[in-house]
């Protein structure tokens, strides 16, 4: 999510060398200095943070491509397939390349602000390509098998020979050393593997998954901490770095406190739905018509739900089975059974309307639909609209980072396949007959 909203260059394969311009595309209209050259930067881009900075990506699926750019196979990204849902395309003869597919909703969220390059690294045309465009990049991404990229020429080793300069961003599966270095990985194959699916699931229920691939999205930031941080040990030294990521360690580094409690103190975790196991009461509970998540964190919390303005319970907060928050956890069964009888009298908005303000955590449990109509949402502008070329105007969520107050919007749509394939190529000092060559042999 944060690359692009900070502006690194989203030109699917790399942006190019200022010696090898030959038209500036029109969407290119500001003019940028790193130190090292000038080059244009797509409008819109230029007062980013990171306008400037350009990569290669070679990454697929969802842990290498949030918001970055995009070098695809002639077949596309994966998530280019994941389909139903899709964004309607357009109607009419001018919409571009009818032959492919719709787009995937599934592609569209994480590839906005690239240009897409199709590359068929098979062939020799392919790789002379790409070795071009990494002469003068900033970062090459990619989330290949360890080892695969080599015959190619794009290793690490290789690549460093290219441009002793780059940042080489790997992120794998399980790492490039020990023995499952050579594993594939998946997302919820390693939330099973890796600790998080244990503890994710009704209390005395089955496992189950994050309702999103929430490991591949935490690599992926994890990934551009990890670039971010070698751009500025570059800006020091002037030499390049080699930065690590697999989605094995970075959900095992995300099971914070219950990694930590097993660690420090040798206590094994397990499932406990949206309870939690040292408070009480901190759930979801059944209201008359949906549901409602509530937490007392304290006694004084505690105290202001009996309280007759909210459940109308004062006798509980005096109790002695209930007055403290561990003879709550001791007594949790009877607690829940309590509340959920009370809950279960009024509507989650009767509720909502009588914990608003008493400073107790609470929330309903909102559907997707609710969510994007939050006034909250509406008013952090969580939503943002672009026009593709192929499906006209699609809302896609935002970056959820502001500056001096402010959002830097999508300067690009997500590209349909191969979209900027002759424009790329053009710009790094090929000809039209070259490039209509590169198109025959299946370079491109």
């Amino acid at each position: 999510m944060l690359a692009g909203a900070l502006g690194l260059r989203s030109i699917t394969a790399v942006t190019p060398r200022a010696a090898r311009i030959a038209s500036v595309p029109r969407t290119y209209r500001f003019t940028v200095s790193n130190g090292r050259r000038t080059f244009s930067v797509a409008a819109g881009a230029a007062d980013r943070p990171l306008s400037g900075i350009k990569i290669v990506d070679l990454t697929r699926v969802l842990a290498g491509p949030t918001d970055v750019i995009k070098v695809e196979s002639p077949s596309g990204d994966d998530t280019r397939a994941w389909r139903p849902p899709s964004a309607k395309l357009k109607e009419g003869p001018d919409v571009p390349r009818p032959d492919l597919p719709p787009e995937s909703a599934y592609f569209m969220q994480a590839n906005r602000n690239k240009r897409s390059v199709t590359l068929n690294l098979k062939s020799e045309e392919g790789q002379k390509i790409i070795h071009k465009m990494l002469e003068d990049a900033d970062v090459f991404m990619e989330n290949y098998v360890p080892g695969k990229l080599a015959k190619f020429g794009l290793s690490y080793e290789q690549v460093k020979k290219i441009n002793p300069r780059i940042i080489y961003c790997s992120v794998t599966g399980y790492g490039s050393t020990g023995p499952y270095a050579s594993a594939p990985g998946y997302d919820v194959v390693i939330e099973a593997e890796a600790g998080l699916m244990h503890i994710t699931g009704e209390r005395g229920g089955t496992p189950v998954k994050v309702g999103v691939a929430v490991t591949d999205i935490l690599t992926g930031h994890y990934a551009v901490s990890g670039v971010l941080a070698a751009l500025i040990q570059r800006g020091k030294t002037g030499k390049g770095t080699w930065v690590e990521c697999s989605l094995f360690e970075s959900q095992i580094a995300s099971l914070a406190n219950i990694g930590a409690n097993y660690l420090i103190a040798g206590q094994e975790a397990t499932r406990w739905g949206t309870s939690h196991p040292s408070i009480v009461p901190y759930q979801v509970f059944p209201t008359k018509d949906s549901y409602i998540m509530l937490s007392a964190g304290n006694d004084g919390q505690f105290v202001t739900l009996c309280s007759p303005e909210v459940l109308n319970k004062p006798e509980w907060a005096k109790d002695k089975t209930f007055s403290t928050n561990a003879s709550r956890v001791a007594n949790r069964d009877l607690m829940v059974s309590l509340i959920t009888d009370v809950l279960s009298v009024h509507t989650t908005d009767e509720w909502v309307e009588r914990l608003t303000g008493k400073g107790l955590p609470f929330a309903p449990i909102n559907n997707i639909a609710q969510t994007f109509a939050h006034p909250q949402a509406k008013a952090l502008e969580v939503v943002e609209e672009v026009d593709h070329p192929r499906a006209g105007k699609i809302k896609l969520a935002a970056a959820p980072v502001t500056y001096n107050g402010s959002k830097y919007k999508a300067y690009r749509p997500p590209p349909y396949l191969g979209e900027h394939t002759d424009e790329v190529l053009a710009e790094f000092g090929y000809t039209e007959a070259q490039i209509a060559e590169f198109h025959k042999a299946g370079a491109v």
